[in-house]
This record gives structure tokens, C-alpha cells and sequence, in this order.
């Protein structure tokens, strides 16, 4: 879903795994942007201006062929005092500006994200800045900082804090910390081939969680040295979780892109930036939205719901999906997102569950958000939507060959609150044709609901309780029924109305009520009501 207008759309996929905890965040130089610390290719030009060197023209080869560790490497090796004085230089070029706005915001975001259910810190970087270090303080949180070569075992038992993969910059100029930062090719050699150690983190640490790299580029050799080091474990049959990237493209090149870094091994979640601009606001904007939703639990879905339920759900565009957002939050486990929409006053419009709800929208990939298991296997042919869509365990039938009870499986909350809102829409002709179409079977608690509300419909008329109508109008246009739909109501509820499977028409429904010797008005508001939905035959 789209946590902000054209930001990237986050697959169901990833939200649910990074709800159970299952996610891990890879943050590269991308996310210190905004504090003024550049990317490896202005490092790798700022280090030569603070040395006061030119590029030679192997070197300047190198470079231009985005070979920035390689780059470096050859610098260390001809220049005065080599691979310490180099590493100042670099030390120099990474000082954060923190007076910039907005400058450790997405560092803020990223630590509240990390998080797990258990408030366990899990978070992976190649960064040497120490920006996570200084958000943490803004936001009064503390945690682990672990620092290469000396790294923990990436399982959740072994595991809290934030690991700098490639080495953190020291606060007092220690030569030995300046010599372990992976920053040359032959540094990366020895961490992912030679020594191995970071390879062996990365391979375990896909192996264990649902990677999502954040703040990189395609070309950056932090990823060409781990996704080799994963192709070598795939191809002894190993098999890892899904691993994604938050991706920046030109308009246009997004297919580009996608294929591009398919071939790596990741899926890319993109977003655009205008074509030569180094605009990456939809990317912070989205990380800091997120986390704030993420932060408030339950309330920042529901505060999602109180946003756009009043929407017209045709309005959603590709731009602006907030209808990916609503069923984002809808499908929470606890159902109090669903419960805010069924008690939405007014009551929101019923094109929500004619576009949407029984839309199938829903994939193999979005079963576990529904508490269902999915197997290995995918299944292509799988769709489902929000109002019809597979039980999990504890609420589908047990398999028999005898029941006392028709076959079906029992509702869970996000059920119950939909019927719920359902129901404030009884004197809308679209639900019922709806639910004729579809068989004109209810489920008996959706049937207990509309026998409820309709009893008490005719107490409250009974009882001359007006105002409390009028507050019901007021609140849910469509709820009260008018005696037309109030009689089609009865006959569906008495099993009387029913489809005729040869005829899509439905002109049963009106040799039923026919039969029944309704008046000549009742029948000309029905027909009113109901055309050209039915077809109308003469007796």
C-alpha cells in the first residue's frame, strides 16, 4: 500500500512479515542524504580533493566505470602514508550536518520500524556515520551498536541492536577502527571472500528474516558482493525469504529497473524521482509515515479509516491509493480498524463493498494475512477478496460426512464488522440484488443481524420513537428500509426469493412476488427499485 501520495507502494507481502517481526531493514548511504554526507561516488571525489590529488588515468577508468572501492583501493596504494591517511580524508568528508532539517528524521523512522513486537532492535547498516547513534539520543532510545568484524549471530535469540556491517567511524581517531572500516576492494575481498565473516552474516541473515535494503542504488558494490555471496549459497540449493528494495527510477524506466534488479536476486518496491534530480522525498516521507503507523499500532489503522471512509472509493488512483491503504488496515487481526468503519457515522457509502470489498483483489502471497497458512507452492489462480476469501483454522467447518448445520465456516471480527456496517444499508436495492446474484443463501449471522435490525426498526415505529428514527437517518441514510425493500427483505429472509440459475435475469423474483398478491403500488415501486436489474414478464 501507499503510505503517502506518489510514494512507493509497499506490498501486503512485506507489511505482514515486517507485523510479525520477520523483517529486517539494510540501510545504506541513501538514508543520511538529508544530514549532508554524500554518496559513494562524491565520497570517493571528496577523499581525492581533501588529499589534493588527481585521478590517474587508471584510476579515473575505474571510476568512470562506477568501480568506486576498486577507486579507492588504487589511491590507498600510491598515496603518502596509504591506507591511514586515506581513511582520515574519509573520516573528514563524513561529518554529518545536523543543523539541516530534517537531517536524522529517517534515521528516527528507521529505529522505530526495527523494532519487533517484543521491542527487540534488529537493524543491519554499511554506513560509518554514526546518525542511527544520534537519533536514538533525540528519541531517547538506547540499543547495542555492533561493529565489524565482531558480529552477532543474525537470529532473534542472539540478536538486539544495530549492526554496522562494514565498521563505524571512531569518536577519537583510532587508527585501528580507521583500519577496519570496509571501504577498498581488497576490504571487501577479505570480509566476503577471502576471511568470509560478513559473507557469513549476510548468508545466515537472509537465511532467518525478510531483508528489505533501504538508501541504495544498483550499481553500489555493497549489494555486487553480498548478492554474490547469496548466488553462491542458492546454488547449493539453499533457499532464502524474499528480499526487497526500496528503489528510485526516472519516469519511464521503471520496467528497466524492475528487471534490472530482478537480476540480482531482489524485488524492487520503486518509486520515481524527476528525470536528473536527486528529489528522494517520496522515499523519506514514506519510511517516517510508516513508522508513525507502525508506532501507534491498532489506532494509526483506524486513523487510516476515520481518513477515508467518507472517500468515493472509484476516486483512489494509482497516484493516490487509499484504497490499498483502507484494506490494508480492514484486515487487521484485531478487527477494530473494521469495527471503526461499521460504526463510521454517516455511514460510508455501500460502493465500497460493490467496488471494493467483493473485488478479488487478493492473491496467493496475501493468505497469511488472513491467518492462513499458504503453502510453498504458489498458487496463480488464487483470488479472493475481503467478503469472501479463504477461513483460516479455528473458524472453518470441521470435515464430516453428517451435519446438523449447513456448511460454513464460522466469521471472525473483520466479518462481523462488515456485516455490521452492512446492515446500515438495508433500504439500498443494490445490497439485496447483490445478495440475489450471489445465491440469496445468508450466512444465519448475517441473516440474525438483518431479522435484528428490522425488528427493531418496527418497535421503534411502533412506539412512535421518531426522534430516535430521525438520529438513525441522520447517521445512515440508507439503514431504515421503506416498505418496498422492507417486503423483499421478508421474502429473502423467508427463503422465498431465490435466483433462477438458468436465467441471470432473475425474472423468478417477479412471478414470487406476483403470486404473492402484492398491490399494483407495491409492485410499481419494486420494479422502480429493482429495473433493470430483473426482468419484468407479464403473468
Amino acid at each position: 500500500m501507499q503510505f503517502i501520495n506518489n510514494g512507493p507502494d509497499i506490498p501486503d507481502a512485506l507489511l505482514q512479515a515486517h507485523e510479525e517481526g520477520r523483517v529486517v531493514f539494510f540501510c545504506g548511504a541513501g538514508i543520511s542524504y538529508p544530514a549532508g554526507l554524500p554518496l559513494f561516488k562524491e565520497l570517493v571525489e571528496d577523499i581525492y580533493r581533501r588529499c589534493g590529488t588527481a585521478f590517474t588515468d587508471l584510476e579515473k577508468d575505474v571510476f568512470e566505470r562506477n568501480q568506486y572501492d576498486a577507486t579507492l583501493d588504487l589511491l590507498e596504494r600510491r598515496f603518502p602514508g596509504q591506507r591511514l591517511a586515506v581513511r582520515r580524508k574519509l573520516q573528514q568528508a563524513l561529518q554529518p550536518k545536523l543543523h539541516l532539517e530534517g537531517a536524522t528524521e529517517t534515521h528516527e523512522a528507521l529505529l522505530r520500524l526495527a523494532r519487533s513486537p517484543k521491542d527487540d532492535l534488529r537493524m543491519v547498516t554499511t554506513n560509518f556515520d554514526s546518525l542511527f547513534q544520534v537519533a536514538g539520543e533525540r528519541m531517547g532510545q538506547e540499543f547495542q551498536t555492533y561493529a565489524a568484524p565482531t558480529l552477532p549471530i543474525p537470529k532473534n535469540s542472539r540478536w538486539n541492536g544495530l549492526v554496522h556491517l562494514h565498521g563505524i567511524l571512531p569518536d577519537n581517531g583510532d587508527d585501528t577502527a580507521l583500519n577496519r572500516l570496509v571501504v577498498t576492494s581488497g576490504d571487501f575481498g577479505l570480509a566476503y571472500l577471502t576471511e568470509g565473516w560478513a559473507a557469513r552474516f549476510v548468508t545466515a541473515l537472509f537465511q532467518n528474516y525478510t531483508v528489505c535494503f533501504v538508501g541504495y542504488r544498483i550499481g553500489d558494490p555493497v549489494l555486487r558482493y553480498m548478492m554474490d555471496a547469496l548466488a553462491a549459497d542458492r546454488m547449493m540449493g539453499e533457499v532464502s525469504p524474499q528480499a526487497w528494495v526500496l528503489g528510485d527510477c526516472w519516469p519511464g524506466e521503471e520496467d528497466k529497473e524492475t528487471i534490472a534488479w530482478k537480476a540480482k536476486g531482489v524485488t524492487p518496491i520503486l518509486y520515481t524521482i524527476p528525470a536528473e534530480s536527486t528529489d528522494h522525498s517520496a522515499l523519506h516521507k514514506t519510511l517516517r509515515a510508516w513508522a508513525d503507523t507502525y508506532r501507534d499500532g491498532v489506532q494509526g489503522k483506524e486513523a487510516i479509516v476515520a481518513k477515508y471512509a467518507m472517500t468515493q472509493p472509484q476516486d483512489s488512483t494509482q497516484q493516490d491509493d487509499f484504497v490499498g491503504r483502507i484494506l490494508w488496515a480492514l484486515s487487521d487481526k484485531t478487527g477494530l480498524p473494521a469495527k471503526r468503519f461499521a460504526d463510521f457515522n454517516p455511514a460510508p457509502s455501500l460502493d465500497w463493498f460493490l467496488e471494493v470489498f467483493v473485488d478479488n483483489r487478493f492473491r496467493h502471497i496475501d493468505l497469511v494475512r488472513f491467518g492462513v497458512p499458504p503453502q510453498v507452492k504458489v498458487d496463480p489462480k488464487l483470488l479472493f477478496s475481503f467478503a469472501s476469501r479463504p477461513a483460516s483454522y479455528e473458524y472453518a467447518p470441521a470435515m464430516q460426512l453428517v451435519s446438523e448445520h449447513t456448511a460454513g465456516s464460522r466469521w471472525d471480527d473483520r466479518m462481523y464488522h462488515l456485516a455490521r456496517w452492512l446492515v446500515r444499508h438495508l433500504d439500498d436495492h443494490r445490497l439485496i440484488i447483490w445478495i440475489a446474484n450471489n445465491g440469496g443463501q445468508l450466512h444465519y449471522h448475517f441473516r440474525t443481524l438483518i431479522e435484528k435490525e428490522l425488528d427493531h426498526f418496527a418497535a421503534l415505529e411502533r412506539g412512535g420513537q421518531n426522534s430516535a428514527l430521525n438520529e438513525i437517518r441522520l447517521n445512515a441514510p440508507k439503514a431504515i428500509p421503506r416498505p418496498a425493500m422492507r417486503t423483499l427483505w421478508q421474502l429473502l429472509l423467508g427463503g422465498r426469493v431465490k435466483p433462477n440459475r438458468h436465467n441471470p435475469d432473475m425474472y423468478a423474483w417477479h412471478r414470487r412476488l406476483l403470486r404473492d398478491g402484492m398491490t399494483t403500488t407495491l409492485r410499481l415501486e419494486l420494479r422502480e427499485l429493482l429495473a433493470p436489474k430483473i426482468h419484468w414478464r407479464s403473468r
